[in-house]
């Protein structure tokens, strides 16, 4: 290995990078040519995104906090400062509780809450089952080409399962639906899922 070499690759490399990194200054000093703009509504930036983590993680922060409705299994969701609630909670006072939660949250433009009251009969034995087929359900979702499960939420109680999320269009929510209901073990759906804006 030729060891003189290595200083000049490091910097090609990092001048790569450096490149690369100036390329997103949303104020270019070069004036390039414009290609026409996206008429489709539902893409964000790399600074929306990065923002939208935030305000989940902050959330999830805040929520885990908060001792009405800490440990509970509520999946949180942000586009675009969008904050989606979803997931089975033991009363209505825990969503009331968890909404407010979240609306205090630095950066939260709106909330969407598609949490529900789930089932007082629940047993020990009902969860591990519903851990099971949650488990069985994001697997299916996972290997079907429509559907991007990365962007779904699955949560299940006594053998109903919610999905939740932001996909790109009814034919995703057609599809996970779909895919969601040929699971064996599946009474019911419950969509709770939102196209992207």
């Amino acid at each position: 290995m030729n060891y003189r070499l290595i200083p000049l690759a490091l910097s090609l490399a990092l001048a790569a990078g450096m490149a690369t990194l100036s390329g997103c200054n949303r104020e270019a000093a070069v004036s390039a040519p414009v290609s026409a703009p996206s008429t489709t509504s539902s893409t964000t930036s790399m600074g929306t995104d990065v923002d939208d983590t935030m305000v989940t993680t902050k959330v999830k922060a805040a929520l885990l906090a908060d001792n009405d409705v800490k440990g509970l299994d509520i999946k949180v969701e942000t586009r675009k400062g969008m904050v989606m609630l979803s997931g089975f909670v033991d009363s209505s006072a825990q969503v009331d509780r968890a909404i407010s939660v979240t609306r205090s949250v630095e950066g939260v433009k709106n909330t969407e809450n598609n949490m529900t009251v789930r089932d007082a009969k629940s047993t020990t034995g009902n969860q591990v089952d519903d851990g099971m087929l949650t488990t069985k359900v994001k697997t299916a979702l996972l290997s079907d080409d429509v559907v991007k499960s990365n962007d779904i939420a699955v949560v299940t109680n006594r053998g109903e399962v919610q999905l939740s999320g932001f996909v790109d269009n009814q034919a995703q929510v057609d599809q996970a639906l779909a895919v969601t209901r040929a699971v064996e073990g599946v009474r019911g759906v419950v969509n709770q899922m939102s196209i992207k804006k």
